[in-house]
């Protein structure tokens, strides 16, 4: 092969490697994760890095206890943190494939991802609810 040829080949596996950097960042860009509680009543969405976006409270947590909701929004954030590093782990595969850097990638992923066989189904637990009237005789604590 000449050097010429060697060149323009060089110059093509960068432009293909370029574009598919460009392609994955523009797909990290997009990502976010979504997870609802299985009552409906909480829904959170998260950035690809699972910082939290966007909390939705629906009118039913008013009847819960609020240490049951406090359990309730930081499971259903990890739920919506594993899907987002799911995204992010379907754009890196499309990048570097099933290799060492993919699985570099996962190792940061801190609450690992949607099918790493660590999904299950939710542990059941009980609601804990309250009524509007014992909830105002009673409120609860406000720590700041």
């Amino acid at each position: 092969m000449n050097p010429d040829q060697w060149l323009a080949q060089y110059d093509e596996t960068l432009q293909r490697t370029a574009a598919s950097a460009q392609k994955a960042e523009k797909a990290l860009r997009e990502v976010h994760g979504v997870a609802t509680s299985s009552d409906g009543e909480v829904t959170v969405r998260v950035t690809a890095s699972g910082v939290t976006t966007d909390l939705v409270l629906r009118p039913g947590v008013r009847e819960l206890e609020p240490e049951h909701l406090a359990r309730v929004i930081l499971d259903v954030t990890r739920q919506a943190q594993r899907d987002a590093g799911a995204q992010v782990v379907a754009a890196m595969q499309d990048l570097v494939g099933d290799s060492a850097a993919l699985d570099i990638v996962k190792s940061y992923l801190p609450q690992g991802h949607t099918g790493d066989e660590v999904d299950g189904p939710p542990a059941a637990k009980p609601r804990e609810r309250r009524s509007d009237d014992e909830y105002f005789d009673n409120p609860p604590e406000v720590v700041h």
